[in-house]
């Protein structure tokens, strides 16, 4: 394919599906907390705006949690179909701490899914308020163990390599790697900002068609408090994240920033466009503020990092790619903090659901927090190559002995049905979304009043009838 070798095909195979999958575990671990928020202000306040946009965002959550554990499978299965000398070679830690993963995430939220889904009028409110609260739990021990076993293919420690083979000797080291918490903390972060951007342009794609509803209402303003205050934050454990990868991967912010040699003593401008050349050894047609990379990535003017001439051309990994990629993922978090900041302060002038033109912005950016995780996905994995696990394995080691041929096959076809799976998928929950929250009564009228009906597939809990209203109730 394209005269690509086995190797190429099966980092692209990877790829793909992994773009394909962490879309929907960041949505669903967002989700999950923003349910957890809407039913605890629902069982406080008594105000059924919020149990209506529960009922509306459970049926969305439902099916991308379905569409992530699909997704997820497909991986898990590369590791030993695509690259089983790293299975062999680092298996002795990655499977446990995937092991670990579905016996406390997974187990925890296969346990109380089914309460949270289709246990309205079957169990008491704060048992269900409790099973929601576990789905979402279980949803961020899920992340921590992933990127556990991944942080530790970026910043290795806590082993030992006997006749070849990775030996964990200290679990606590290699869990708590030296990059783990700065990227759990940064991927949690963009989960729930990315969550409110989507939450924030359905309310704004209500709002720009006349509906005024308090649902509609409360669901659009709650989203711009979330991206008013978690934008800033990610901003902040970036920076941390940015320091750390340059003290354990500076080839990687060399080819981040563009520069091939820095000058001891001299502070380093910041590129702020340019087109890397990786065979010229030069970015081209670069536009610079001097001294500006030495400030952030060192903190002072006049700070030094090593260009990427400093390492050997086999160890250098794709400027270009990491160049463009870090700053899509930068620039549209500085879109994202102004869109929080136009919020505030639109609400501050007693505008927020009557402006327009921040409707439109919040909905052209509800793809905007998918994008850039995407974005820093590609720095964080492409930006580690040559090496698979840092410093320990090259990519080239690891991957099995298939000819380009079968993957060629294998990835064809992945494409096909993950474009035609999740391409159903995704356009199923945008017509979810753009049907909106209806009221509780509206919605049971259009759906009958069957509240106690068993479910006969998962999937069903996409169309589930709310729970009686406090109206009902009382």
């Amino acid at each position: 394919m394209f005269d690509l070798s086995a190797l190429d095909l099966a980092r692209i195979q990877f790829g793909f599906t992994i773009s394909f999958h962490i879309i929907f575990p960041a949505i669903t671990i967002g989700l999950a907390a923003y349910l957890t928020v809407l039913e605890g202000l629902w069982l406080w306040k008594k105000d059924d705006a919020y149990l209506e946009l529960y009922h509306f965002w459970s049926r969305i959550f439902a099916v991308n949690f379905a569409m992530g554990v699909v997704s997820g499978l497909v991986m898990a299965y590369q590791f030993g179909t695509n690259w089983s000398f790293y299975s062999q070679f680092a298996g002795s830690i990655t499977g446990p701490l995937l092991a670990y993963e579905v016996l406390t995430a997974f187990f925890l939220e296969a346990g109380f899914l089914g309460v949270m889904l289709f246990g309205w009028n079957k169990v008491g409110r704060g048992l269900h308020f409790f099973a929601t609260a576990m789905v979402a739990l279980g949803t961020m021990i899920s992340a921590t163990w992933i990127l556990a076993s991944n942080s530790w293919m970026q910043t290795p420690q806590g082993h030992e390599v006997i006749d070849g083979v990775v030996v964990p000797v200290d679990w606590l080291a290699v869990i708590f790697n030296p990059s783990f918490p700065y990227r759990l903390a940064h991927m949690l972060t963009a989960a729930m900002l990315a969550t409110a951007l989507f939450v924030g342009a359905s309310g704004a794609w209500h709002l720009l068609r006349g509906k005024r509803q308090p649902a509609v209402r409360r669901m659009f303003s709650m989203a711009l408090w979330m991206v008013l205050f978690t934008a800033p934050l990610q901003i902040f454990i970036g920076d941390r994240h940015g320091l750390n990868t340059l003290e354990h991967q500076p080839a990687k912010i060399a080819a981040i920033e563009g520069h091939w040699e820095n000058t001891p003593g001299e502070g380093v401008p910041l590129i702020l466009f340019g087109l890397p050349d990786m065979q010229a050894e030069t970015t081209r047609y670069k536009i610079e503020i001097p001294d500006l990379a030495s400030l952030i990535l060192t903190h002072s003017w006049d700070g030094h990092f090593p260009g990427l001439k400093a390492f050997p051309p086999e160890d250098r990994p794709n400027s270009l790619i990491l160049f463009w990629c870090f700053r899509i993922m930068v620039g549209l978090g500085m879109l994202m903090l102004l869109l929080g900041v136009c919020g505030a302060w639109m609400r501050w002038r007693g505008r927020l659901y009557d402006s327009p033109l921040l409707a439109r912005y919040a909905l052209w950016m509800g793809p905007s927090g998918l994008i850039a995780i995407l974005a820093g996905w590609y720095v964080t994995e492409i930006g580690r190559q040559p090496w698979v696990v840092y410093g320990l394995m090259r990519t080239a080691d690891a991957v099995s002995r298939h000819s380009a041929a079968t993957l060629s096959v294998s990835l064809a076809a992945l494409v096909v049905m993950y474009v035609a799976i999740f391409g159903l998928g995704i356009a199923y929950v945008l017509k979810l979304v753009k049907r909106g929250p209806a009221a509780l009564g509206e919605d049971v009228a259009a759906h009958g009043p069957s509240l106690n009906q068993r479910p006969a597939r998962p999937l069903s809990a996409a169309g589930d009838e709310p729970p009686p209203s406090n109206r009902d109730a009382s």
